[in-house]
Protein backbone atom coordinates (compact mmCIF):
# COMPACT_ATOMS: atom_id res chain seq x y z
CA UNK A 1 0.00 0.00 0.00
CA UNK A 2 2.22 2.26 0.96
CA UNK A 3 4.01 1.46 -2.35
CA UNK A 4 1.50 2.52 -4.15
CA UNK A 5 1.04 6.04 -2.76
CA UNK A 6 4.46 6.59 -3.66
CA UNK A 7 3.82 6.15 -7.22
CA UNK A 8 0.49 7.74 -6.99
CA UNK A 9 1.44 11.35 -5.15
CA UNK A 10 4.52 11.94 -7.75
CA UNK A 11 2.33 11.11 -10.82
CA UNK A 12 -0.79 13.42 -9.62
CA UNK A 13 2.01 16.26 -8.94
CA UNK A 14 3.74 15.46 -11.94
CA UNK A 15 -0.09 15.87 -13.97
CA UNK A 16 -1.14 19.20 -12.25
CA UNK A 17 2.11 20.71 -13.40
CA UNK A 18 2.06 19.41 -16.30
CA UNK A 19 -1.90 21.50 -16.74
CA UNK A 20 -0.11 24.68 -14.85
CA UNK A 21 2.59 24.55 -17.67
CA UNK A 22 0.08 23.93 -20.46
CA UNK A 23 -2.38 26.96 -18.89
CA UNK A 24 0.22 28.97 -19.19
CA UNK A 25 1.22 27.72 -22.82
CA UNK A 26 -2.45 28.56 -24.10
CA UNK A 27 -1.97 32.29 -22.01
CA UNK A 28 1.07 33.13 -23.95
CA UNK A 29 -0.18 31.84 -27.37
CA UNK A 30 -3.14 33.98 -26.68
CA UNK A 31 -1.45 37.10 -25.91
CA UNK A 32 1.44 36.63 -29.11
CA UNK A 33 -1.81 35.93 -31.24
CA UNK A 34 -3.42 39.33 -29.44
CA UNK A 35 -0.42 41.42 -30.81
CA UNK A 36 -0.48 40.30 -34.24
CA UNK A 37 -1.97 42.67 -36.30
CA UNK A 38 -5.37 41.54 -37.92
CA UNK A 39 -5.90 42.94 -41.27
CA UNK A 40 -8.77 40.91 -42.94
CA UNK A 41 -8.99 42.22 -46.47
CA UNK A 42 -12.60 41.67 -47.72
CA UNK A 43 -13.65 39.75 -50.96
CA UNK A 44 -11.98 40.41 -54.35
CA UNK A 45 -14.39 41.66 -56.98
CA UNK A 46 -14.19 38.11 -58.50
CA UNK A 47 -15.20 36.33 -55.08
CA UNK A 48 -17.73 38.82 -54.78
CA UNK A 49 -19.29 38.31 -58.36
CA UNK A 50 -18.98 34.79 -58.14
CA UNK A 51 -20.97 34.47 -54.41
CA UNK A 52 -23.20 37.10 -56.13
CA UNK A 53 -23.88 34.34 -59.57
CA UNK A 54 -24.36 31.40 -56.34
CA UNK A 55 -26.59 33.29 -54.35
CA UNK A 56 -28.85 34.78 -57.63
CA UNK A 57 -29.21 30.92 -58.10
CA UNK A 58 -29.57 29.26 -55.15
CA UNK A 59 -31.76 32.14 -53.33
CA UNK A 60 -34.63 31.80 -56.12
CA UNK A 61 -34.24 35.14 -57.71
CA UNK A 62 -33.87 33.84 -61.14
CA UNK A 63 -37.56 32.00 -60.38
CA UNK A 64 -39.88 35.12 -60.57
CA UNK A 65 -37.58 37.46 -61.99
CA UNK A 66 -35.92 35.63 -64.89
CA UNK A 67 -38.57 34.79 -67.50
CA UNK A 68 -38.79 30.94 -68.23
CA UNK A 69 -35.91 30.04 -65.86
CA UNK A 70 -37.70 27.79 -63.77
CA UNK A 71 -39.61 26.15 -66.61
CA UNK A 72 -36.01 25.50 -68.43
CA UNK A 73 -34.68 23.91 -65.16
CA UNK A 74 -32.38 26.82 -64.92
CA UNK A 75 -31.11 26.47 -68.12
CA UNK A 76 -32.18 29.80 -69.39
CA UNK A 77 -28.88 31.77 -70.36
CA UNK A 78 -27.44 34.53 -68.16
CA UNK A 79 -27.95 37.35 -70.62
CA UNK A 80 -31.48 36.69 -70.40
CA UNK A 81 -31.38 36.60 -66.28
CA UNK A 82 -33.27 39.12 -63.77
CA UNK A 83 -35.19 40.95 -66.46
CA UNK A 84 -38.43 41.17 -64.60
CA UNK A 85 -41.43 39.21 -66.07
CA UNK A 86 -44.91 39.95 -67.42
CA UNK A 87 -46.36 37.10 -65.42
CA UNK A 88 -47.90 38.70 -62.75
CA UNK A 89 -49.20 37.63 -59.10
CA UNK A 90 -52.63 38.09 -58.00
CA UNK A 91 -54.33 37.88 -54.71
CA UNK A 92 -55.31 39.63 -51.51
CA UNK A 93 -52.92 41.91 -52.26
CA UNK A 94 -53.42 42.92 -55.78
CA UNK A 95 -51.15 42.08 -58.35
CA UNK A 96 -47.46 41.97 -58.36
CA UNK A 97 -45.13 41.45 -60.98
CA UNK A 98 -41.42 40.76 -60.74
CA UNK A 99 -39.36 43.91 -61.42
CA UNK A 100 -36.28 44.31 -63.76
CA UNK A 101 -33.58 43.52 -61.02
CA UNK A 102 -31.19 44.83 -63.94
CA UNK A 103 -32.71 48.52 -64.72
CA UNK A 104 -33.54 48.61 -60.88
CA UNK A 105 -29.77 48.52 -59.43
CA UNK A 106 -28.56 50.96 -62.79
CA UNK A 107 -30.31 53.74 -60.70
CA UNK A 108 -28.41 52.85 -57.52
CA UNK A 109 -24.76 53.19 -55.84
CA UNK A 110 -23.97 50.52 -53.75
CA UNK A 111 -24.78 52.11 -50.73
CA UNK A 112 -28.36 53.03 -51.62
CA UNK A 113 -28.33 49.23 -52.58
CA UNK A 114 -27.23 48.21 -49.06
CA UNK A 115 -30.26 50.13 -47.42
CA UNK A 116 -32.94 49.43 -50.27
CA UNK A 117 -32.29 45.66 -49.50
CA UNK A 118 -31.55 45.78 -45.98
CA UNK A 119 -35.10 47.34 -45.18
CA UNK A 120 -37.02 45.79 -48.51
CA UNK A 121 -40.75 45.53 -47.46
CA UNK A 122 -42.74 44.08 -50.77
CA UNK A 123 -46.23 42.19 -51.34
CA UNK A 124 -46.38 38.50 -51.98
CA UNK A 125 -44.67 36.46 -53.29
CA UNK A 126 -41.57 38.40 -52.90
CA UNK A 127 -39.94 36.75 -49.87
CA UNK A 128 -38.33 40.08 -48.69
CA UNK A 129 -37.72 38.77 -45.54
CA UNK A 130 -35.23 36.51 -46.99
CA UNK A 131 -33.17 39.29 -48.21
CA UNK A 132 -33.00 41.22 -44.95
CA UNK A 133 -31.64 38.61 -43.17
CA UNK A 134 -28.55 38.05 -45.73
CA UNK A 135 -25.59 39.23 -44.37
CA UNK A 136 -23.92 42.34 -45.50
CA UNK A 137 -21.47 40.80 -47.53
CA UNK A 138 -24.17 38.54 -49.78
CA UNK A 139 -26.36 41.70 -50.79
CA UNK A 140 -23.04 43.38 -51.81
CA UNK A 141 -22.44 40.23 -53.80
CA UNK A 142 -25.94 40.46 -55.05
CA UNK A 143 -25.46 44.11 -56.39
CA UNK A 144 -22.06 43.41 -57.71
CA UNK A 145 -23.16 40.61 -60.05
CA UNK A 146 -26.78 42.21 -60.89
CA UNK A 147 -24.55 45.35 -62.36
CA UNK A 148 -22.12 42.93 -63.31
CA UNK A 149 -24.88 42.15 -66.00
CA UNK A 150 -25.52 45.11 -67.21
CA UNK A 151 -28.78 46.78 -68.52
CA UNK A 152 -31.49 44.71 -70.60
CA UNK A 153 -35.13 44.15 -70.87
CA UNK A 154 -37.76 46.51 -70.02
CA UNK A 155 -39.71 47.76 -66.71
CA UNK A 156 -41.98 44.87 -65.19
CA UNK A 157 -45.89 45.94 -65.18
CA UNK A 158 -47.06 48.24 -62.84
CA UNK A 159 -48.87 46.80 -59.20
CA UNK A 160 -52.04 46.62 -59.42
CA UNK A 161 -54.41 47.18 -56.17
CA UNK A 162 -57.13 44.93 -55.13
CA UNK A 163 -59.91 44.32 -57.61
CA UNK A 164 -58.23 45.26 -60.54
CA UNK A 165 -58.35 42.46 -62.81
CA UNK A 166 -54.56 41.98 -64.08
CA UNK A 167 -53.98 41.03 -68.00
CA UNK A 168 -53.18 37.32 -68.56
CA UNK A 169 -50.58 35.85 -67.71
CA UNK A 170 -50.79 35.75 -64.00
CA UNK A 171 -51.24 33.47 -61.37
CA UNK A 172 -54.18 33.06 -58.92
CA UNK A 173 -53.68 32.59 -55.45
CA UNK A 174 -57.06 31.32 -53.74
CA UNK A 175 -56.21 31.62 -49.87
CA UNK A 176 -58.18 30.68 -47.22
CA UNK A 177 -60.47 33.49 -45.53
CA UNK A 178 -58.78 35.02 -42.75
CA UNK A 179 -60.14 34.38 -39.38
CA UNK A 180 -62.81 36.39 -38.32
CA UNK A 181 -63.17 39.44 -36.53
CA UNK A 182 -62.67 39.30 -32.74
CA UNK A 183 -65.53 41.16 -30.70
CA UNK A 184 -64.19 43.72 -28.55
CA UNK A 185 -63.18 42.79 -24.90
CA UNK A 186 -66.10 43.71 -22.51
CA UNK A 187 -65.29 45.88 -19.68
Amino acid sequence: MKSLRHFVVPALALLALSACQQAASDTAAAASAASVPVTAAGPSDAELLAQGDYLVRIAGCNDCHTPGYAESGGATPREHWLVGSPLGWNGPWGTTYPANLRLKVQDMDEAAWMKYSGELHTRPPMPDFALRTMTESDRRAIYRFIRSLGPAGQAAPAYLPPGQKPQPPYVQWVLPPGPPPQAPAAG
